[in-house]
């Protein structure tokens, strides 16, 4: 007896669809056949919290909850057959898709068709289905056959595991196929649904690393799994000892008790020789390896461990080898990459402590300023603002900042004054008071003692490994120039920067940022003209050791407003500010000292035009890259309202804007291809590329690629005329600014 729950399309009446030229009209039986040649694509895309329990793909729910309560066929007659077996429900593929988009597959089928024709890269070119409608879309080329090594080809996959952000998102899945030549691995990015790794490659176990301060790293999901079902906080990189350090994003380690537990093998070995030194650099609290006992088989690792029924808990007491951090490089060798390496790195750079690049993480800022410049009042309502979490002076913080202010010049009482004048919110008053640690005028030297003595007192309040920013005002009060030395001796200054300052922040945590204040000398308006840091006092290798210059000087002494200037080694150039002090509060000024928000409007305007155009032209790169392209007329309407390019009257002007400058050009034996009638063709921007119809498998990540194939112009706009004429050299762009 049939159940009446279940849809069947297969007697459904013949159905066809308008689509473009380019592809053959499908049947719904042809349909269904597309979506059954690559199942497991489609559920993946449709419920990426399944899981696959041969012969069954499995998931809670039509809504896509993690469960097993609703069963899909992957193989056999009944392939793509659903049902789930807490309401009954159940049907082919093609009602599934409907019911996890959310449609009445009784009633709205043609919309279930067409996004299933927009999801193969045939899209129908209308909202819903309409027989009669015939507008082409952008273009999409359709899904292909890959090459040799594809997914089609490897069967159902064996195992599955999935890769979440701390909060929970899923980010990626991995899965396992067994096939005649081994077991091999396909990732499964969800944010570009395409087999390939996330970029940055995200850790496994990222929720269940928040609250443990231990974590051990495994090579590869299994034995990263085994552990965390025994209770034991584990994780692993993508693809294992073969995963690419740099293209990893290791900051969720920051802090945690590390533990490298590597297979027993060459590679193993040197897959944790490598972890080692990434780690180090994470600011990690401590580190230890697992040396695997002699008597086991290569390549023996976790999951190994537990089937042989060892006590894990054990082995990790006996077998564990402390690593020690302080040691800046066990090497022989400096710390070197060829530039390949360094080109094709796609770790993500480390979060500024105060951004744009003004201190970064183990950078040293000093800021130089003359006597009465109002260097030490500015930098405490700086501090103040960083340890609430708030931006000051164009100066911004990724979060509230732990803080740890050692003044030397100023007493108590006054210092307390000063801090209750504050003008400050006072919602973020509790950030401030529990963020801002500071000293009173004391008198010590950074010698041996004096770098223990500021560890101690440091520890009263925060545990090292928290503190993000270390401020020493002023530099020549605590400095230590030895037996002979002086503030001017350059090797003396060296030895202090490199003995105490950076052994103290070895001590505490090697990441935090380090803030010196320093005296100048008079800046003249000669030295502003030509290097105004000459101004620091002192031996010059402070300069040369710092990754961050700031100087605050009055360039006319009867005027209160004061100049801040910036040199930055690890970033791109800062304008220099003028700023003030009015009604309490620090201030940036423009250089006609009217406040920045009070800028003409045309400037404006400016900016936004500049922003527009920078946006128009990534579209259409990003756009073509994900196999869509455009027309003038196609982009106006597809992006109206969109990306902040306000309405079509206002992107028309633009885009004949940047045609005339040459930025856009025009394909226009792409658009006669496509069946598009367009005076102009298809747009083209420099180096666009749009994916073919051919893949290919990266043997290392298991990544299934495009092959790209370039998109060149065939016209231009004539500048003068605005006549739309032949381009001599596709591969030649000259812009008209």
């Amino acid at each position: 007896m049939t159940n009446p729950n279940w849809l069947d399309f297969n007697d459904a009446a013949p159905q066809s669809f308008i689509v473009p030229n380019h592809e053959q009209k499908l049947s719904v039986e042809m349909l269904k056949q597309r979506l059954h040649n690559q199942l497991t694509t489609v559920l993946v895309h449709l419920f990426p919290y399944g899981r696959i329990r041969q012969p069954h793909f499995v998931i809670g729910n039509v809504q896509g909850d993690a469960g097993e309560s609703l069963k899909v066929e992957l193989t056999g007659p009944k392939i793509g057959m659903w049902h789930d077996f807490a309401t009954g429900e159940g049907g082919d593929i093609l009602s599934l898709w409907g019911a996890a988009k959310g449609w009445d597959h009784r009633h709205e089928f043609p919309e279930i068709v067409s996004s299933i024709h927009e999801w193969l890269g045939m899209p129908l070119g209308m909202d819903t289905y309409s027989p009669g409608n015939t507008l082409q879309p952008p273009y999409q080329p359709p899904l292909s056959q890959t090459t040799s090594g594809s997914y089609e080809e490897l069967g159902a996959p064996t195992d599955s595991w999935k890769y979440e952000d701390a909060k929970g998102n899923l980010l990626a899945c991995v899965y396992r196929y067994d096939t005649p030549k081994g077991k091999q691995f396909r990732p499964w990015d969800v944010k570009t649904r395409a087999f390939k790794t996330p970029d940055p490659r995200p850790l496994y176990n990222q929720r269940g690393m928040i609250n443990s301060e231990t974590v051990i790293v495994v090579e590869g999901e299994k034995c990263a799994q085994t552990l965390i079902d025994l209770g034991i906080c584990a994780t692993t990189a993508m693809n294992g000892a073969k995963a690419p350090l740099d293209k990893t994003d290791w900051s969720p380690l920051h802090g945690k008790h590390m533990i490298i537990w590597p297979d027993h093998d060459t590679v193993g070995q040197e897959y944790a020789d490598r972890l080692v030194i990434k780690l180090k650099t994470l600011g990690i609290t401590s580190l230890s390896k697992v040396v695997i006992p002699d008597d086991k088989p290569e390549s023996w690792d976790a999951a190994d461990a537990f089937e042989e029924g060892v006590d894990i808990d054990a082995l990790l007491q006996a077998q564990t080898q402390p690593i020690d951090l302080t040691i800046a490089n066990t090497e022989e060798t400096l710390p070197s990459a060829t530039a390949g390496e360094v080109m094709t790195d796609r770790t993500p750079s480390p979060q500024d402590w105060i951004a744009p690049r003004i201190l970064t993480p183990g950078g040293l800022l000093v800021l130089g300023g003359a006597p009465k410049v109002g260097k030490t009042d500015m930098i405490l309502s700086w501090l103040a603002h960083m340890a609430a979490g708030l931006p000051f002076l164009g100066m911004i913080p990724p979060r509230p900042l732990k803080i740890f202010y050692l003044q030397t010049e100023i007493m108590r009482p006054y210092l307390r004054e000063r801090l209750q004048n504050l003008k400050f919110d006072p919602n973020f008053l509790p950030l401030l008071h529990k963020n801002l640690v500071v000293t009173f005028q004391v008198r010590l030297l950074l010698n041996e003692d004096g770098v223990n003595k500021v560890y101690e007192t440091v520890k009263r309040f925060f545990k090292p490994e928290e503190v993000d920013i270390l401020v020493i005002d002023p530099l020549r009060n605590v400095y230590d120039a030895g037996k002979s030395g002086s503030e001017n001796d350059n090797m003396a200054m060296l030895a202090f920067l490199q003995d105490r300052v950076e052994k103290l922040r070895a001590m505490l945590n090697p990441t935090m940022g380090v803030i010196l204040t320093h005296h100048t000398k008079k800046v003249t308006k000669a030295m502003v003209e030509e290097d105004p840091f000459q101004a620091l006092s002192g031996a010059g290798s402070l300069r040369s050791f710092y990754t961050t210059g700031m100087l605050l000087f009055k360039a006319d002494e009867k005027q209160s407003v004061r100049n801040l200037m910036f040199e930055l080694r690890n970033g791109e150039a800062i304008q220099a500010k003028l700023v003030d002090k009015i009604d309490g509060t620090w201030q940036e000024m423009s250089f006609n000292c009217e406040r920045i928000v009070q800028k003409e409007y045309g400037a404006k305007l400016d900016a936004e035009r500049h922003r527009r155009h920078d946006v128009i032209l990534q579209l259409i790169f990003d756009e073509a890259r994900e196999g869509r392209l455009y027309t003038p007329a196609q982009f106006r309407e597809a992006f109206e309202g969109h990306a902040g390019l306000g309405g079509e009257r206002t992107i028309h002007n633009r885009l004949s804007v940047l045609a005339t400058k040459g930025y856009i050009k025009f394909n226009k034996d792409k658009a006669i291809a496509m069946g598009i009638k367009s005076k102009y063709g298809i747009m083209c921007v420099e180096d666009m590329e749009i994916p073919t119809n051919m893949e290919e498998v990266d043997i290392d990540t298991g990544e299934v690629l495009p092959i790209m194939q370039p998109v060149l112009p065939t016209h231009f706009k004539e500048s003068q005329s605005g006549a739309i004429l032949p381009v001599e050299n596709p591969d030649v762009w000259v812009y008209l600014d």
